[in-house]
């Protein structure tokens, strides 16, 4: 046989990640024009920007990366270091996050980092580098288009070298671990682009994914999805199996290899290495906690850490449907019987669903109102995780878009949480009691506020639980439009929207007038425990009932009365009660709701708020 010469014996391609790519094959021509195709579908979503924002940007990051080192010359000067040190100091602005792999969108924010050497503390740059920047008038009156986050790490070094590469693991040796956290970002977007074959056909394809996971409400970290890092680790693992494909391939291949990925198998994009900094790192084998992650993504950059911890046994099962879909969607799009156009279409959430849980946070002022909010919504998987506990819940899923609340005097945000339940054989109706989980939930967020010092005294969380017929009563008409709704009885009352909505949410409209009122909750310090999902009609109060002593057949008999005042309010009227099989004790009577998803609630009739005033819609 012939002799291979041992030049091209020797020659083999470079090895991307930690196995062996899948397949090496090129790009046809009918790929090529697929990828243009697909760019064309993108642009009118706003992903690309143009080339004047572009140079807008630098120019705002260059006038920022001179302010930095003008201020480390500063504090060098009132430490009295030597003037040729003072000379050479340097300082640096780094950038992280979509902006650094180059996927950002218009008008997004950038994420940065200023990097000082070790004279430098942590409390100069939160106050004199702050001072600077508002004695700055050109950064008064800049007209930004975007914000600029700012994070800063002191490293070990006397001076700042202008060709820094924040990749050395030994930068890491000696910082503090908030300096260390820092310099993550950084970190981990510049490996990432160290481990893509293409960077280009990386970018095209991360920007395709993110506008998808967006459009299908899968697109956020604080709520158990993914976030930005997360998706690009998932495109950069695909890319490295598939180092030769353009971005239409990788995206069909995408939700090819995530739709069959056996989690809870990490994705990794190389071998994690161990620097012996004694920093605490993502392995199972060691930290017990870890064996528990469902659908870890593993950071390239050392400390390596899951950037999924978030993710719940709903929001992985959500996912890895929407993948299936994806692969169905680009099957046909490959084939030509459909447009990229189809994969960016929004499903409707609000019909995807029989029930949902609508959650409501409150405050009286708009400074109040954003702490509070974030607070609430960092919480939000922890109710998720509480309703997965529940042997009757199968799925529930967050949408992560929050909407705003009802018109009154005070400040309020909506999120809504799609519920599936188990099909029980062997009854047609089930009653659910998720007091305990939403009470668990509420119980953290108030401990949490009042751990921070946040808490003020009106700031409040309510539930309720909505049938998907009714939630065009709470949400905006054009988020969830009115077709074929049953009129509901007059005596429903009024719940108005307010048009003004602050959120990044479509500008509500007008809600008709029969809604059912939400009603504050007397909750965690303002008072007794609350009732964790509650709603009241304001009905009449009912006439006061003389009890000689507590006799059973009375009590029946006020029940009974109570049930045909109760349907005069309800407007499916599918209301009964019943006495509790045990001995009354201080006048409590257990309601029994006969539909889904109705939890048994034990109401005092000498309190204002008795059997009356709970609608079938709601949990109390």
């Amino acid at each position: 046989p012939r002799e291979i010469p041992s030049n091209i014996c020797c020659m083999t391609p470079k090895h991307y990640g930690i196995t062996s790519p899948i397949s090496l094959a090129q790009a046809k021509e009918a790929d090529l024009v697929l990828t243009h195709r697909l760019t064309e579908a993108l642009k009118p979503y706003g992903v690309f920007e143009e080339e004047l924002e572009l140079q807008r940007r630098i120019h705002v990051l260059g006038k920022l990366n001179t302010l930095v080192k003008e201020w480390i010359r500063d504090v060098s000067e009132t430490k009295n270091l030597p003037a040729s040190v003072i000379e050479t100091v340097g300082g640096k602005i780094f950038t992280f996050g979509s902006y650094r792999l180059g996927v950002h969108t218009k008008g997004a924010d950038i994420d940065a980092l200023c990097v000082a050497p070790r004279h430098v503390e942590r409390t100069d740059f939160f106050s004199s580098f702050l001072d600077k920047l508002k004695e700055q008038e050109e950064v008064k009156d800049l007209r930004l288009r975007f914000d600029i986050d700012i994070l800063f790490a002191r490293l070990a070094l006397q001076t700042i070298p202008e060709n820094l590469d924040l990749r050395d693991d030994g930068l890491l040796k000696n910082l503090d671990i908030r300096c260390i956290r820092s310099l993550n970002g950084c970190r981990v977007t510049d490996e990432i682009l160290h481990l893509v074959p293409n960077i280009d056909n990386f970018r095209l394809t991360l920007r395709t994914i993110k506008l998808w996971a967006k459009r299908h409400n899968i697109y956020s970290n604080i709520l158990g999805f993914l976030g930005g890092v997360s998706w690009a680790m998932l495109v950069a693992r695909t890319c490295q199996l598939y180092p030769n494909a353009v971005a239409s391939t990788l995206v069909h291949k995408f939700f090819l290899v995530f739709s069959k990925w056996e989690w809870p198998n990490p994705v990794l994009l190389k071998q994690p290495e161990d620097c012996n900094l004694n920093l605490p790192v993502w392995d199972p084998r060691v930290t017990p906690s870890d064996r528990y992650h469902l659908m870890p993504i593993i950071t390239p950059a050392y400390p390596q850490q899951n950037s999924t911890y978030n993710v719940s046994a709903s929001t992985r099962a959500v996912m890895v449907d929407e993948f299936k879909q994806g692969l169905a969607i680009t099957d046909e799009i490959l084939q030509n019987k459909a447009e990229w156009s189809k994969l960016f279409e929004a499903p409707n959430f609000f019909q995807k669903y029989k029930h949902y849980i609508v959650l409501l946070a409150s405050a009286p002022t708009e400074k109040q109102h954003l702490e509070w909010v974030g607070l609430v919504e960092s919480k939000i998987r922890i109710l998720v995780g509480n309703l997965e506990k529940n042997e009757f819940i199968t799925l529930a899923h967050v949408n992560p878009q929050s909407f705003p609340g009802p018109k009154e005097s005070r400040e309020n945000t909506m999120w809504v949480i799609g519920v599936i339940f188990k099909k029980m054989e062997a009854s047609e109706n089930l009653n659910v009691d998720l007091t305990i989980d939403i009470q668990s939930f509420t119980d953290t967020v108030y401990r949490q506020a009042m751990n921070s010092k946040m808490f003020e005294a009106d700031m409040k969380i309510q539930a309720m639980h909505v049938k998907r017929r009714q939630l065009h009563q709470l949400l905006p008409n054009l988020v969830m439009p009115k077709q074929g709704l049953r009129q509901m009885n007059d005596s429903s009352l009024d719940l108005s929207l307010d048009s003004d909505n602050s959120m990044s949410v479509p500008s509500p409209t007008a809600v008709p007038a029969t809604v059912p009122m939400l009603t504050p909750v007397k909750s965690g310090p303002l008072g007794p425990p609350p009732s964790p999902i509650a709603a009241a009609a304001s009905q009449p109060e009912a006439p006061a009932v003389k009890r000689p002593g507590s006799p059973m057949q009375e009590e029946r008999k006020r029940v009974k009365s109570d049930a045909e005042v109760f349907n005069l309010y309800c407007p499916s009227r599918e209301i009964k009660f019943s006495l509790c099989s045990q001995e009354f004790t201080d006048n409590t009577v257990k309601c029994i709701f006969p539909i889904c998803f109705v939890p048994t609630v034990y109401c005092h009739f000498g309190t204002p708020l008795f059997c009356l005033q709970i609608c079938h819609l709601f949990l109390a």
